[in-house]
């Protein structure tokens, strides 16, 4: 089976390197105001549901097309998103880099630029983009995927006014994660080297977790149903990245609904 983290990264070092992430953002482009993603989470009413435009996958190809983008992002909006992630990688998850810019067009609210980041340049085309927050990995940077050490790249993406998401996969990853100056720490429940989904993984890392002072936790993947939304907030999540889920629903809007009333 192959290491899908390790094909991802070679990929995005390919993509810095093709120009992909400096040469599709005019610098004149929509960076306006900042829109703070962790706030978005903590001041929410209901669920914190970050919703992602994920258009297709590694495991389950082609999810939705693009389509009216103006009509899905107001529909998610509406619904009582906190948040936008956006994948930004084109050869395995048919995002763009280009859709941020054409997004904040007409959505003010926090936009996280999902991709995996190995160079500081791909930070760059965030901020130029417009977006508010990035994601970063830490497996990547553990296994030295990444031109510069994690806690320098978090600096940097602090330096630009951003905020930055911490992924991590397991209670060792998350423990490290704690000391960093991370705004947000995401828990992932695929396993990104063999895209295997078990939501138990968020609870498996913080059951009896003591400590977590001021961080935001967010569950990230395998998502479907009130039911997860329940069983993952009862464990001291505090917000909820869904992609697949909205993606997948013929009614993406009543789906994002249900999962902010659980």
């Amino acid at each position: 089976m192959p290491n899908y983290l390790d094909l991802l990264a070679r990929n995005a070092w390919k993509l810095v390197e093709s120009g992909y992430y400096s040469n599709h953002i005019a610098p004149d482009s929509v960076r306006g105001c900042f829109n703070s993603l962790r706030e978005a989470v903590l001041g929410c009413s209901g669920n914190a549901i970050i919703a992602e435009l994920k258009f297709a996958s590694p495991s389950q190809g082609v999810i939705r097309r693009v389509g009216d983008l103006y009509g899905l992002v107001r529909s998610l909006v509406d619904a009582g998103a906190v948040g936008l992630s956006v994948l930004t990688e084109p050869r395995y998850f048919k995002g763009s880099i280009k859709l941020i810019p054409m997004i904040r067009l007409f959505y003010d609210g926090p936009i996280l630029m999902k991709d995996f980041v190995v160079s500081l340049v791909q930070v760059d085309a965030a901020y130029m983009a417009g977006a508010d927050a990035v994601l970063l990995i830490k497996s990547l940077f553990d296994m030295g995927y990444c031109e510069t050490g994690l806690d320098e790249a978090i600096e940097y993406i602090h330096e630009l006014g951003l905020e930055a998401l911490l992924e991590v996969h397991g209670r060792t990853e998350f423990t490290e994660a704690l000391a960093t100056d991370a705004d947000l720490i995401g828990i992932n429940n695929r396993d990104l080297e063999t895209l295997e989904v078990d939501i138990r993984t968020t609870l498996n890392i913080l059951n009896g977790f003591d400590g977590l002072g001021d961080k935001v936790v967010i569950s990230e993947s395998g998502i479907t149903c009130a039911g997860d939304i329940k069983l993952l907030r009862g464990s001291g999540v505090r917000g909820f990245l869904v992609g697949t889920a909205l993606m997948a629903s013929r009614d993406p809007a009543s789906k994002l609904r249900e999962l902010v009333e659980a």
